[in-house]
């Protein structure tokens, strides 16, 4: 028989023990271990089997809950654990004391994610993307940061993943029960689940009831459409984690923007908390949710499109993760017409003004990514690389600029220190169980002057060997899984060996990240594998999407490598079902991290990071973070062959470096011991690493660039689009109005270079700039004339230009000085941009007149 309804039952808990479950359903305990020390202390068995306070509470017997309830020393513990939350929720962190200084800070951020990955306990998340926004919102927390996520909740989550026999990866989709979560409903004041509704076509609604979860200081909205009410087709919405086809994708995609707009909004309106002034877009996926503002604005103070647009793009951040176009969410064009054209999911915006941000260079298609821009003022990559490979992506939506001038930065990702660093780790290097980074810079890895080469290799001895029992463990399992006999698994008691080089490599497995490049000359890699005196061994694990048969291929191919020959699966293991909870033994226990993505193919990739925090070191392609913070002692770069066009021939030169900086460089230093067995040159390297990175591959580094350079600049430019009425955005339209009146007669008349009687331009000599420039109406405060001067070649373009802002000299008359930068060829010219302090960048609206 089945059951026609899932339903939790929760435990009934003593009077004396209620700071229990504010201990448990704040997930602040996933990143204090005093915290989870205090549940393990209640059943230890039971909290390494389940990890999830609030589930333990579920399943402890009655009789134990009352035996605590009578055990003084254990009340006093709960007591002091409750009062440390309280003081952590409610004391002045980084950003209270940063607001003191400013005059303007966001009083709320709102984060919008399609996954969260804060903990296993709340399986919320597919891979890197999901995983950073918790890492965002736990910094955040650490810092002080007012933060709302916002996101939907999935029924069934990201798959669990097993292997067929014959090693194909099988999915399985177990359903997740919300109130069995750490997750709390958000209520109205009558006491019933707090809903959000948002139009589909044929006078249709969609409902999505609200789930608050605590993490530390910042506030996870989930949304949920699995309710009452709706159709069955709208029930299945937040069924799983990016499946389904394009109008599935569509739907949740709307649900995450605009249902997730109205659910902050319902949220604040509901418990007093602030109004969010900064919006910020991990990945185009949210993207809706700036017409939704859009529509809030038009809805209310009678503002046109144009003008509302502003005050929108003023407050919002968009951040991409994607390095090439193929990444990007498109939909055809009718599919968004059908959502959004009979004008009831947005009442005050206009279809074809919908139809329009999301325009690209095919007319049937409608692009995410470009929506995101347009209704963003400012947006970022994920690394400093992904930056410049962002900008030459999006470089169309800015013509006339230079790519270095498109309007997108870049804040290089960062790991939640505290989520991912051993604890056995943090305390031998001299810190302690409190948040790390929340006091500013530097403060991400405090490192005891007084620990020795001994302690540290000894330590990490201890994590590998842990990693090898968890090796073994997981092994035997998958095996179980695929059909073995528990009679014939004896041999998984004897795979790995605490005292191998152990190295890693675990992520999600689409093609571009290449699982198998190691597999490129396998003859070689087993001789590396079973070295008589110098072996390697290698932990494999990853989930490809369920729809890549591709990525599917390439694990199928890897575990058959391991299944064909019993010495080899003695030294490579691959693991099933890659999460949190395994990232941690590997980011742990191995001693390199091998990543081998086709660069520039990988954004930012943080795994590496999480690894090298405990003094693992990597060995990379130089993509993503790797490409800027490689110093040459904290890893290894894996040389890539540039130039080469034969993807094959690629991969046989890349495979074959990797092997040769394993077998001629990282393996001998590892195996060189003095007389105490300790490999000097090795724990040097991971000495350097520690310090080096420490701090900035933290996630609160992260977060304060975000604030700084990103939520704070926002805010200021809210407040003065949005005072006295939206007078700001009326004016910059106003301004609009005027310029693309103008614009089109404005031209650059003439130019001359003056040297003020020199004969011989040297370098670091002075000259003077003049040009007439024909406005056409406009006044000079209304633009930025620009003198223009770097080295030319044949074809006459400019490179390595320096800028020079030219002065109103006479009406229609602008000059500047300027100090010759190169010797050699140079060139110069004049341009006109428009002016407006309202303005991110003086590319945003892709205007430029070049003499």
């Amino acid at each position: 028989m089945r059951a026609v309804r899932r339903f939790t039952v929760h435990a009934h808990i003593p009077d004396q023990l209620a700071g229990l479950t504010a201990l448990a359903t704040n997930l602040r305990w996933t990143w204090h271990p005093p915290t989870r020390d205090l549940f393990a202390s209640m059943d230890d068995t039971l909290f390494r089997r389940i990890r999830d306070p609030l589930r333990m509470l579920t399943e402890m017997p009655a009789a134990r809950l009352e035996e605590l309830a009578r055990d003084e020393a254990f009340l006093e513990r709960t007591r002091e654990a409750v009062d440390g939350l309280h003081r952590y929720l409610t004391e002045p962190r980084w950003y209270q004391r940063l607001a003191a200084d400013h005059d303007r800070v966001p009083s709320a951020v709102a984060y919008f994610s399609m996954e969260f990955g804060v903990h296993e306990a709340l399986p919320n998340y597919s891979g890197g993307l999901g995983v950073l926004a918790g890492d965002h919102l736990k910094a955040a927390s650490d810092l002080g940061v007012p933060i709302i996520g916002v996101g939907p909740l999935y029924r069934a989550g990201y798959f669990r993943q097993s292997l067929s026999l014959d090693g194909w990866q099988v999915e399985h989709y177990p359903v997740i029960d919300p109130d069995g979560l750490p997750l709390e409903p958000v209520t109205e004041d009558s006491g019933q689940p707090a809903l959000v509704s948002v139009a589909m076509p044929g006078g249709r609604e969609l409902h999505a009831q609200l789930w608050k979860a605590s993490v530390g200081r910042a506030v996870l909205l989930l949304l949920d459409t699995d309710v009452e009410g709706n159709d069955d087709d709208l029930r299945r919405i937040t069924d799983r984690l990016y499946g389904g086809d394009a109008d599935h994708r569509i739907r949740q995609e709307i649900l995450a923007g605009i249902g997730g707009m109205r659910a902050v909004r319902r949220y604040c309106e509901l418990t007093g908390h602030p109004q969010p002034e900064v919006f910020h877009t991990n990945e185009g996926h949210a993207g809706f949710l700036g017409l939704e503002r859009a529509n809030e604005i038009l809805g209310s103070d009678g503002l046109g499109f144009d003008e509302a647009l502003s005050a929108v793009r003023a407050g919002t951040v968009f951040t991409t993760h994607t390095p090439v176009p193929a990444g990007i969410d498109r939909f055809p064009a009718d599919l968004v017409e059908h959502y959004f054209g009979d004008g009831a999911l947005l009442p005050h915006v206009d279809p074809r003004r919908v139809l329009a941000l999301g325009a690209e260079d095919n007319p049937g298609m409608f692009n995410m990514a470009h929506m995101g821009l347009r209704l963003a003022q400012r947006a970022n990559g994920v690394s400093a690389l992904h930056g410049r490979v962002s900008r030459r992506m999006f470089a169309g939506l800015w013509p006339g600029f230079d790519v270095d001038e498109v309007p997108v930065r870049s804040v290089t990702n960062g790991v939640h220190g505290p989520t991912w660093v051993a604890r056995e780790m943090t305390a031998l290097l001299g810190g302690n169980d409190e948040e790390w980074g929340h006091e500013g810079e530097g403060d991400g890895t405090r490192i005891a002057a007084d620990v020795t080469d001994e302690q540290l290799w000894a330590l990490r001895r201890e994590l590998r060997s842990n990693l090898v029992g968890e090796v073994r463990r997981c092994a035997r399992e998958a095996w179980l899984q695929r059909g073995a006999s528990a009679l014939e698994l004896g041999w998984t008691e004897q795979i790995f060996d605490p005292d191998v080089l152990t190295v890693g490599f675990a992520r999600r497995v689409p093609t571009y990240k290449r699982l198998t490049l190691m597999l490129r000359d396998p003859e070689r890699l087993r001789a590396l594998l079973l070295d008589e005196h110098r072996p390697i061994q290698i932990v494999v694990a990853g989930k490809s999407h369920p729809a890549d048969e591709g990525g599917k291929a390439l694990i199928q191919q890897i575990v058959r490598f391991i299944d064909d020959d019993p010495e080899v699966r003695r030294r490579i293991v691959f693991l099933p079902d890659y999460g949190m909870q395994m990232a941690r033994y590997l980011y742990r226990g191995c001693d390199v991290w091998l990543n081998t993505p086709m660069r520039p193919l990988e954004a930012c990739g943080t795994s590496g990071m999480k690894a090298a925090l405990n003094g693992c070191l990597n060995l990379s392609i130089r993509d993503g973070w790797w490409d800027e913070f490689y110093d040459g002692s904290n890893g290894w770069a894996i040389p890539t062959a540039d130039g080469v066009t034969d993807p094959l021939q690629r991969d046989d030169l890349e495979a074959a470096a990797l092997y040769d900086l394993l077998g001629q460089q990282i393996a001998p230093l590892f195996y060189d011991r003095d007389s105490h067995g300790v490999p000097k040159g090795w724990i040097s390297r991971v000495w350097h690493t520690l310090r080096t990175l420490g701090s900035s591959v933290q996630a609160s580094r992260m977060v304060r660039e975000y604030v700084e350079s990103y939520y704070l600049p926002a805010a200021a430019t809210v407040a003065e689009a949005t005072a006295d009425g939206y007078a700001g955005s009326r004016a910059f339209h106003d301004y609009r109005t005027r310029l693309e009146e103008a614009w089109p007669r404005v031209r650059v008349v003439d130019t001359e270079l003056v040297a003020d009687g020199v004969e011989t331009l040297v370098v670091g000599g002075d000259v003077r700039v003049r040009a007439q420039v024909d406005l056409a109406g406009l006044d000079a405060a209304d633009v930025e004339v620009e003198a223009v001067v770097g080295r030319v070649g044949d074809t006459d373009d400019l490179a390595d230009g320096v800028h020079v802002a030219m002065e109103p000299a006479e009406r229609g008359v602008f000059e500047a000085g300027l100090r010759l930068p190169h010797a050699g060829a140079l060139g110069y010219t004049v341009r006109v941009l428009p002016r407006h302090r309202l303005l991110a960048s003086p590319a945003e609206l892709g205007k430029v007149i070049v003499a």
